[in-house]
């Protein structure tokens, strides 16, 4: 595989950097080169946010943001109108944004992106596993199903002995994120 970069935008609290560094992890667990890291402005909850990751089966020389992703997640849908999230992503790239509308929907205001588009409702995926809203777990599977940076079962069970090291007093958050993550990998959109 060569190196596959990911660049993510949200906003500060909606977990997109956990989210990174969570991917970074399982993946460095799975036997890959990793780095995932935030880029730092303004830290406060709700300003816009970019995080990033480089997966690869090579050792990974480079040390700096990314500039021309293959792939872009977008954790808050509201960001498409403000920032142009597809600036320098490859035509033979994808986006993928948290939304409850269509891949076609979404399409409209991406600025001319012509690559694929896909869709995921965190929202309600989110609050159906674990009774409140937090995108980054079905953002997270999202992107793993969309890239495939990594089998699908092997992420799950990475992101299980994860959660049970996180989470080891809370069973339930545990059930809750699982499920999250399946539910995500079998209702990502086109």
């Amino acid at each position: 595989m060569k190196t596959v970069e990911i660049r993510w935008h949200g906003r500060g609290g909606q977990g997109a950097k956990t989210a990174a560094l969570l991917l970074a992890d399982v993946a460095f667990k799975a036997g890959k080169y990793v780095q995932g890291f935030p880029e730092y402005g303004p830290e406060r909850m709700g300003a816009p946010i970019t995080a990033y990751n480089r997966i690869s089966d090579n050792p990974i020389t480079v040390h700096s943001n990314i500039y021309e992703p293959d792939f872009v997640v977008v954790v808050d849908e509201g960001l498409l109108d403000s920032i142009d999230v597809t600036m320098g992503l490859k035509p033979e790239g994808a986006v993928v944004v948290n939304t409850a509308k269509s891949a076609s929907e979404i399409k409209e205001k991406l600025r001319g992106y012509e690559g694929r588009v896909y869709t995921v409702d965190a929202r309600k995926i989110s609050v159906s596993a674990l009774g409140k809203y937090f995108p980054n777990s079905p953002m997270l599977a999202a992107i793993v199903a969309v890239s495939e940076v990594m089998d699908k079962d092997q992420f799950l069970n990475e992101m299980e002995a994860s959660y049970k090291h996180k989470f080891s007093k809370k069973p339930e958050v545990i059930e809750g994120n699982m499920n999250a993550l399946r539910m995500t990998l079998e209702e990502v959109q086109v």
